[in-house]
This record gives structure tokens, C-alpha cells and sequence, in this order.
């Protein structure tokens, strides 16, 4: 599909890639046949993309580790034994976010404050393996999680059937990312401690205004870059700054288009949606 659309013309090329390694292929195939690139929401590493346009995703994971520590916090637990559920190992984006929810744990387990438990890795972010792996979690700790650091609503919808199996859904704190329906709705029912919410438009209007600028043969000045792990280059980036969602601003997500009101308020959710205030 990439050969067919870079040798009908195409001037600017946008990829979302699965992993790094297609994805090199891929702006490759463009670079040699002057087409200019743009990486959109993950970073190609290695790669050679003009502008990478994403959120701040050292950020996502930030908000993610405070919203833990927050949830941990209302629940008053003491030296919280906490599990990770990473996202998948080939996707660059799933190591930013755990550098930076890690920035916000691992001081919290160096001093004893909190208890590391395990750590794992989820392939292709599937949701079906997520399932399995935090069930192994459980039994390997002897059911003793106080906290999970899911890294999207995905994830955490897995670990929340899970611990509804085990009759502890709503007692131990579960973060997500993505602000789906899904995962608001586990907000509202008390079974998911928080999400973060990146607004997709903003970022499809940053890289659209990118690739026409590009098409035009203009450069544009972003004010920011990422340093791309493997190769060390410095690549001017649009990063946007993602917000945290707990039940009390779920409206913040309503309000902003991103869900509406009639799919996320569907039955059972009517009186939920209610009381926290969504119109």
C-alpha cells in the first residue's frame, strides 16, 4: 500500500506505525522517492519522519502514576503493594508512558513508602493476554495488590474482570488511558480509579496544519523535539498535553465531544451519569 501511494504522487506521507521497524521501511520508501513524512501519535525509532506530532507521552504516564498515588491515597492504604501492566514492548509510545508513571513510583518504592509487585509487559496491548497476566499477578502475590497501574482503559477493563471474578472490584484502585467509553463508564461504576484524556482533535489539527505546510514545500517551527532513542536525532515534535479524568470532571470529556452523553449514560449508566453531574 505504501509503494502504490508514494508512486501516485503523494507529497507528504503520514504514518501511525505498528512497530518501529515497519514503520523505517516504510518513511524509507518515502524519503528515497522525496516524499516528506510526518509520524503521527508514535514515534518511528530510528526513523526518518520530518515532525512527530503526538502528546506529551512522558506526561500520559505522569498523570497516570499521580492518579495512583491519588486513588491510593483516598483509599488510605499503607505501603500499597503496587502490580504494573505495561503496554506492549514494541511500541515506543508504551515506554515513554512507563518512564513516566515510573518517575512518579519508583521513588515511592525506593523509600518503602510503597511495595513494587510485579511488572509485566503486555503484547500488542492485547486484552485477552492483559487478562491472563494479571491473573498470574494475583496468584503470585497470593492475592495481596493493593493498586494497579493499567496502561490504558483496555488493560484496565481486563484487570477489572479479573479482580470481578475475585469479588475485588471497586476495593483495590485501577488506572487507564484513552478516556473510552469503556473506561468512563468503569469511573462511574467505581471500578476504575481514573483514565487520561488526550483530545484526538487537537492533534489531527496540529498534523494536518504540519502537512500542509509540508505539501506547500514550507517549514514550520515547532518549539520542541524528541530525541529519538536509537539514532539520537533531535526530531522537531508537536507535544500536546494530555488531562487526568477521575469521576468528579468524567463531564470535562462530555463537554468536549469526545463521547456523548446518549452512548456513555446507556442504561444502567443513566442514574451513574446523574449523579456525577453529565448533561
Amino acid at each position: 500500500i505504501a509503494d502504490q501511494m508514494i508512486t501516485s504522487g503523494v507529497t507528504v506521507l503520514m504514518i501511525v506505525n505498528l512497530d518501529s521497524g515497519t514503520g523505517r521501511a516504510v518513511l524509507d520508501k518515502a524519503r528515497s522517492q522525496g516524499v516528506a513524512t510526518i509520524d503521527y501519535d508514535r514515534l518511528t525509532v530510528g526513523g526518518s519522519a520530518e515532525y512527530y506530532v503526538s502528546f506529551d507521552n512522558e506526561a500520559v504516564g505522569r498523570l497516570l502514576g499521580e492518579g495512583l498515588v491519588t486513588c491510593l491515597t483516598k483509599k488510605g492504604v499503607t505501603k500499597p503493594v503496587v502490580a504494573e501492566l505495561n503496554g506492549s514492548p514494541t511500541d515506543n509510545n508504551a515506554t515513554l508512558f512507563k518512564n513516566g508513571y515510573d518517575s512518579v513510583l519508583k521513588p515511592k518504592y525506593d523509600s518503602g513508602e510503597y511495595v513494587k509487585g510485579p511488572d509485566e509487559w503486555v503484547p500488542e496491548w492485547d486484552n485477552t493476554q492483559a487478562g491472563t497476566i494479571f491473573e498470574q499477578m494475583l496468584t503470585q502475590t497470593g492475592g495481596k495488590i493493593d493498586g494497579v497501574l493499567a496502561a490504558n482503559d483496555g488493560l484496565a477493563n481486563a484487570v477489572i474482570a479479573i479482580l470481578k471474578k475475585n469479588k475485588l472490584n471497586g476495593k483495590i484502585p485501577v488506572t487507564g488511558q484513552d478516556a473510552t467509553v469503556q473506561g468512563l463508564q468503569n469511573i462511574l461504576a467505581g471500578d476504575q480509579c481514573m483514565t487520561v484524556y488526550k483530545a484526538i482533535r487537537q492533534e489531527a489539527r496540529a498534523a494536518a496544519e504540519l502537512a500542509i505546510a509540508l505539501a506547500k514545500g514550507e517549514k514550520k517551527e515547532t518549539g520542541q523535539v524528541v530525541k529519538d532513542p536509537e539514532s539520537g536525532r533531535d526530531v522537531p515534535a508537536v507535544l500536546l498535553e494530555p488531562k487526568a479524568i477521575y469521576k468528579e470532571n468524567v463531564q470535562d470529556v462530555v463537554a468536549d465531544g469526545f463521547v456523548t452523553k446518549e452512548e456513555l449514560c446507556a442504561g444502567s449508566f443513566t442514574a451513574l451519569c446523574a449523579e456525577a453531574g453529565i448533561s
